[in-house]
């Protein structure tokens, strides 16, 4: 239960027969079942930039959330900030070029597109994490594209450029504040449920395997550590506490996660490692999502598990596996790379592939969830993978898994219940009192609904019954 006031406001039931095929499984009443849209390129949305385009904008981010939520997903993972730059108004950094055509351009005529998401996001009863690239300034050199609000304008000293891009510096101290202070804006001003990191950390080596250029930092900042790369994974370590503390302190009730690649580190280079041999984020990328989880620094880890079954690099089966015996009572939602699932590569050519890694979470690891990368993988239904959630995989709703570390107090529940019948008898509205506080001072912030037939018992971990 959290400080959160919006409530799901599905009260009308609408009464309608269709044919079906019969599922003797029942699927969980809890997990997280989430997607990545991306902002980066406009790879998700929006397919237009603002302008005279701000309703169709907001149409299609509407049309992204009835889609998801009618193949039975509960969260949508936003990009927020996809290169030092802002989908939203109330922070210390410019619009978006990808929300605008223009770094530093208001959408015009004016709106506030994260506060449009999560409103929008909750009326359907769906979570809305925003999602934020710590390092990443800019996808291009090209002057043109940075605006002199830009932070690589006004604070050059804290970047370094690696493979065409510019990345904030990660051993500056000063540049780990302004992360945070960045991302709390959004924390403090914004009713968002979660925050969430992606795997770009440190960067991934370019086709040379140029060395980082941040030797003169590490001659700077090093205080005591020996080596350039457990100090670079500090650097990473530092962040990821301070900004947990710093979001744990004014909204409690925020889930913090991180999806790393997918691959911690392999056997070959560390007897902790999975029996893999894919690029390595702790090795590679300094992120050693093992340490966070263990000393219960986030919420939830969500590893990129891109990989199909039997995967001679990295195998799914094995990956899983993995990483469910280091969650330490944390959340593990596992990342499937929806995009790939036209490849026609080994594994891949199995059109069947991510139904049945799901179905590998729930029957053998009990996994908390799933996140798809990406969303347009999803609403264009490649494969029919939309059509294998709405009519199979997701065909009952589900609520996201409770995380008793946060709160273990549950709300009251309600009470009054009235039903009245409109007048042509085809539609009836629910009307009831809301609940005193809980024994923490907190109130409900949601409510779920269940329908019965007047001769069935009542059971309330059956989804099933969830409208």
């Amino acid at each position: 239960m959290t400080g959160k006031t919006y409530l799901y406001s599905f009260f009308t039931i609408v009464i309608c027969l269709f044919s079906i095929r019969t599922y003797s499984q029942q699927l969980p009443k809890r997990e997280f079942r989430g997607v990545w849209v991306a902002t980066i390129g406009n790879i998700d949305w929006p397919s237009v930039k603002a302008g005279n385009n701000v309703a169709q904008q907001k149409q299609e981010f509407i049309d992204l959330l009835d889609q998801h939520r009618s193949a039975g997903l509960n969260a949508i993972i936003l990009q927020v900030r996809p290169a030092a730059d802002a989908f939203y108004a109330k922070g210390r950094e410019p619009w978006s070029r990808y929300l605008t055509g223009k770094q530093g351009l208001p959408p015009s005529p004016f709106y506030d597109p994260l506060e449009f998401a999560i409103t929008e996001a909750h009326k359907r009863g769906m979570e809305l994490h925003a999602w934020f690239n710590p390092y990443r300034a800019s996808t291009t050199l090209n002057p043109a594209h940075f605006s002199d609000e830009h932070i690589t304008k006004r604070h050059p000293e804290w970047f370094f450029t690696y493979a065409g891009k510019k990345l904030f510096n990660p051993g500056i101290p000063e540049v780990r504040k302004y992360i945070i202070d960045v991302i709390m804006d959004v924390v403090k001003n914004y009713d968002v449920d979660g925050i969430h990191f992606d795997d770009y950390f440190y960067p991934y080596p370019d086709s040379r395997n140029t060395p980082v250029p941040d030797q003169i930092t590490f001659g700077q900042y090093n205080n005591g550590i020996e080596k350039i790369d457990d100090w670079r994974r500090n650097n990473v370590n530092v962040l990821v506490h301070d900004l947990g503390v710093a979001i744990k302190k004014i909204k409690p009730y925020v889930k913090y996660g991180i999806s790393p690649c997918g691959v911690w580190d392999n056997k070959e280079n560390n007897s902790a490692g999975s029996d893999t041999r894919g690029l390595s984020a702790y090795r590679e990328l300094y992120a050693d999502g093992v340490k966070w989880m263990q000393e219960g620094w986030i919420d939830y880890i969500n590893p990129q598990i891109y990989f199909p079954f039997k995967n001679r690099a990295a195998a799914y089966e094995i990956l899983v596996d993995w990483w469910q015996k280091h969650t330490y009572g944390r959340h593990f939602y596992v990342g499937h790379g929806a995009y790939r699932v036209t490849e026609n590569k080994i594994g891949w050519t199995d059109r069947s592939q991510i139904p049945r890694q799901v179905r590998h979470l729930r029957e053998e690891h009990d996994a908390e969830g799933s996140i798809y990368f990406s969303s347009k993988s999803l609403t264009d239904n490649l494969v029919g993978l939309q059509d294998s959630m709405r009519n199979d995989l997701y065909r009952t709703p589900a609520l996201p898994p409770t995380m008793p570390w946060l709160d273990s107090i549950p709300p009251n529940a309600p009470f009054g219940l009235l039903v009245k019948n409109s007048a042509n008898g085809k539609m009836n509205t629910l009307f009831w009192q809301k609940p005193d506080v809980a024994n923490d001072g907190e109130s409900a912030y949601g409510y779920v609904i269940y329908r019965f037939n007047l001769d069935e018992k009542v059971n309330i971990k059956d989804p099933g019954k969830i409208i």
